[in-house]
C-alpha cells in the first residue's frame, strides 16, 4: 500500500525506477487520498481523473494555467475558463512527464494569507481543520502535507508559498525573481509574482526548481540560472548565517515561534555555521506599508483585462459600460475589490508622486539594506509566520490584520531574494516555519542550509492527527 502522507517525490520516483510500482499506480493511490480526505480539506478546485505522463503526480495552484483544464484564479469572474494553452511552467512539468492531479485551491486572485478570499469556499489545515492553511496557496500547502499530492507547484508576490509552508509544516520556496517563467500565469503584480515549489523536503523542493527554472522567451524577465545542486551535506561549516534583529522581535511573534527558531539558530550554530545579529529597521518598518501600494497598483492594471468581452464572466446589461459594470460587480470579490481601488487611486493624477512613486523609492532603499546586509552574510534567518495557524474566521473581517501575517515575507519579495521555509518544530501542536533568506541566485545555498537543518531538526512532517 502507498503512504501519501509520508512519501516523498524522490522516494516516488526510486519506486517507479525499481518498478515496484506503476505510473498508474501512482496516481490512482493520490486519487484514492483525494477522495478520502479533500471533502475535509478543500485542497482541490478540480481533480483530473486521468493525465497524460509516466512519472510523479503533482498539484498545480489555480492561477497557473494549463491547458484543457479549468484555471479559475479562485475567482468567479473565470469560473469557466479553460486555457488553450499550458504556462511555462505547466509544459515544463508536462515535458518530464509530471502527471497533473488537479488544480489547487487559492485566494482569490493570489490576494491573501489564508485562502478564506476564494470564490469557491476556504481550504482547511490537515493539522487541525478548524485553522487555515495559510495563502494564498493554502490549497497546495493542504495538499501536500494532508498526503493530497507528493509536491505542488504555488506562486509568491508577497509571502504567498513560504507563509501556508510555515503554517503546514513543510518546505516552500520564493525563488529569485526572473529564475522561473510568469508566461501563462494569471497576472496579480507583476513586479512581484514568481512561481515556485511546494514540497515535503528541500530536496523534492530543489528538484522542482530545477524543472522549472531557467530562460523563457515568452517571459523577457527571465534569466538563465546556476546548475541546480541537489544537497546532500549535512553541516554548515563556513556558512555565515545574519539573524535581523528586527524580524526575530518584531511585536506580534508567538512566544512559540519565538522559542522554535530560537532553537533551529542553535543548531545552525551547532552544525557549524557563524551567526552574527544584523539589522534591516526600514525594510521591516516600511515593507507592508510599500507592498500594499505597489502591489494592488499593479493589481489594478492587470486586473483592468476582465470586462466581460473577451472571456470569463459575462453579466447582461444594457450597452458595454453597464455590462462591464455589472461583470464587474458580479465577478469580482471584497478582497480584489478593495486593492483595485488602492491601486487605482494610489496611480491617479495628483497621488501618483505621493505613493506611488514614493513606493518605488521606498523599494530601492529596502533592496539597498539587504544588499548591504549580504555583503556579511550568506544567508539570513527569521521566523516565516509570526504566528502559527490561526482559526478559520479569526482574522476574516480585519484586512489590517490579515495583511500583517506576511510582515516578515514582504521585505525580501520587494528586494526579488530568494526564500525558503523550513518547518522548525511545533508549538502549541501547530507548526513553525523558519525563513532562510539569501542574495539574488543563492537557491544552491538556501538548499544546503535548509537540507542540513532540516535532518538536524527531524521534524515529522505528517499531520499529528493523521498519523
Amino acid at each position: 500500500m502507498i503512504d501519501t502522507l509520508r512519501l516523498t517525490a524522490e522516494a516516488a520516483n526510486d519506486l517507479l525506477t525499481a518498478g515496484e510500482v506503476s505510473s498508474d499506480e501512482l496516481f490512482s493511490a493520490y486519487l484514492a487520498a483525494i477522495g478520502e480526505r479533500d471533502p475535509e480539506l478543500h485542497a482541490y478546485l478540480h481533480v483530473c481523473d486521468d493525465s497524460p505522463g509516466e512519472g510523479i503526480p503533482i498539484a498545480i495552484k489555480d492561477v497557473i494555467g494549463t491547458k484543457g483544464v479549468p484555471t479559475t484564479a479562485g475567482s468567479k469572474i473565470l469560473e469557466n475558463y479553460v486555457p488553450v494553452f499550458d504556462s511555462t511552467v505547466a509544459a515544463r512539468c508536462k515535458a518530464r512527464g509530471l502527471r497533473l492531479l488537479g488544480k489547487t485551491n487559492t485566494d482569490e486572485f493570489a490576494m491573501g494569507s489564508s485562502t478564506e478570499n476564494s470564490a469557491y469556499g476556504p481550504s482547511r489545515n490537515p493539522w487541525d481543520p478548524a485553522r487555515v492553511p495559510g495563502g494564498s496557496g493554502g490549497g497546495s500547502a493542504a495538499a501536500v502535507s494532508g498526503g493530497l499530492a507528493p509536491w505542488a507547484l504555488g506562486s509568491d508576490t508577497g509571502g504567498s508559498i513560504k507563509q501556508p509552508a510555515a503554517l503546514c509544516g513543510h518546505v516552500g520556496l520564493r525563488p529569485t525573481y526572473g529564475t522561473v517563467s510568469r508566461y501563462g500565469v494569471v497576472a496579480f503584480a507583476s513586479s512581484l509574482d514568481q512561481v515556485g515549489p511546494v514540497a515535503k523536503n528541500v530536496r523534492d523542493c530543489a528538484f522542482l526548481y530545477s524543472v522549472i527554472a531557467g530562460r523563457d522567451e515568452n517571459d523577457s524577465t527571465t534569466v538563465d540560472v546556476p546548475a541546480v545542486e541537489l544537497p546532500t551535506l549535512e553541516d554548515l561549516k563556513g556558512l555565515r548565517i545574519g539573524v535581523p534583529k528586527e524580524m526575530n522581535e518584531a511585536e506580534g511573534i508567538e512566544p512559540g515561534v519565538t522559542a522554535a527558531v530560537r532553537a533551529a539558530i542553535e543548531l545552525a550554530e551547532s552544525l557549524g555555521a557563524e551567526v552574527g545579529e544584523c539589522s534591516l529597521p526600514r525594510s521591516v518598518e516600511y515593507g507592508v506599508a510599500c507592498y500594499y501600494l505597489v502591489a494592488p497598483a499593479e493589481a489594478s492594471s492587470n486586473l483592468g483585462r476582465y470586462d466581460g468581452a473577451r472571456y470569463g464572466l459575462r453579466s447582461d446589461g444594457a450597452d458595454f459600460r453597464e455590462m462591464l459594470m455589472n461583470t464587474r460587480h458580479d465577478g469580482f470579490g471584497d478582497e480584489p475589490k478593495r486593492r483595485i481601488m488602492i491601486g487605482t487611486y494610489a496611480l491617479s493624477s495628483g497621488y501618483y508622486d505621493a505613493y506611488y512613486g514614493k513606493a518605488q523609492r521606498v523599494r530601492t532603499m529596502i533592496r539597498r539594506e539587504h544588499a548591504d546586509v549580504f555583503e556579511k552574510f550568506d544567508l539570513i534567518v527569521s521566523p516565516t509566520s509570526p504566528t502559527v495557524a490561526f482559526k478559520l474566521g479569526e482574522k476574516a473581517g480585519n484586512p489590517l490584520a490579515m495583511y500583517l501575517n506576511d510582515l516578515l515575507t514582504i521585505p525580501s519579495c520587494m528586494a526579488g531574494l530568494p526564500g525558503m521555509n523550513i518547518p522548525a518544530g511545533l508549538s502549541e501542536g501547530l507548526p513553525v516555519g523558519l525563513q532562510l533568506i539569501g542574495p539574488q541566485f543563492s537557491e544552491n545555498t538556501l538548499f544546503r542550509a535548509g537540507h542540513a537543518l532540516e535532518q538536524a531538526i527531524g521534524f515529522d512532517i505528517v499531520p499529528e492527527r493523521l498519523r
